[in-house]
């Protein structure tokens, strides 16, 4: 095993590499399960994140994409394609490759981009929840799709709070499928879900509040309350730096 540096790092024991013969195997077991339906929609469009603290938007570009949403507003040239210079509301790129994302400050640039948004802070006693909310997910090939905000740490990984779409799951061996967006640093990878578990319920000190995971399907509408981008607002003015639009502009 080579060791630990800035160009890809080996996968920890316990989790799988998805391109690995075994990481293969378990995948096509999972297909015939029926148990990794948003597999192929998310991986066509997977993003490698731009910026180190930009899991959260690289992610988002990611889920939006497969979900197919219209940005409503070009990217380039003509197209309209989410990039994470389009998701430039709620917060400042700027001060995201600073300091990251929370969960709230995630779903609020969801909202505003066209996706209805659920969001769940890991407890100690959600997690069946998530697990039907895994299950139901990964059946479902048009979404809604699940996104796990986690600790690196609690799968033994270097780093701290990281995001990224969860797209099958393997019920005999009970393990998910990670598309990890830090394509740099680790490859896709199966892991157990009770260590995923463990690791969402990890306190984000930017939030004072455990992460969890968002479920995230098409909005008819793209919808923000507006207290939420107001409060996102004001935290960005106390911060010195010029409060993003909590909406964008959206063409026909």
């Amino acid at each position: 095993m080579r060791a630990p540096g800035f160009h890809r790092r080996p996968l920890p024991a316990g989790l799988v590499d998805f391109r690995a013969p075994e990481g293969r195997a378990l995948l096509a077991q999972a297909l015939a399960a029926g148990t990794a339906e948003a597999f192929f929609p998310l991986v066509a469009h997977l993003h490698t994140q731009a910026e180190p603290a930009w899991c959260g938007l690289g992610t988002l570009v990611t889920v939006l994409n497969a979900l197919e949403v219209d940005p409503g507003r070009t990217w380039k040239g003509p197209w309209r394609w989410f990039g994470e210079e389009l998701l430039d509301c709620c917060k400042s790129l700027d001060v995201a490759a600073a300091e990251g994302l929370t969960l709230e400050e995630v779903a609020c640039l969801a909202r505003c981009n066209g996706a209805a948004v659920e969001v769940v802070h890991a407890g100690p006693s959600g997690e069946a929840a998530f697990r039907r909310a895994l299950e139901a997910s990964v059946r479902a090939p048009a979404g809604p799709f699940l996104v796990a905000a986690y600790d690196r740490a609690g799968l033994g990984q270097t780093g701290s709070g990281h995001y990224s779409p969860l797209a099958a799951w393997h019920p005999e061996r009970d393990l998910v499928l990670i598309l990890d967006v830090a394509r740099f640093k680790y490859p896709s990878h199966w892991a157990p879900v009770e260590r995923l578990w463990a690791a969402m319920q990890g306190v984000d000190p930017a939030s004072g509040r455990s992460r969890g995971w968002l479920s995230l399907a098409r909005a008819d509408r793209p919808e923000v309350a507006v207290t939420d981008a107001q409060a996102l607002s004001s935290r960005l003015s106390t911060l010195g730096a010029a409060p993003a639009p909590c909406c964008p502009a959206r063409e026909p």
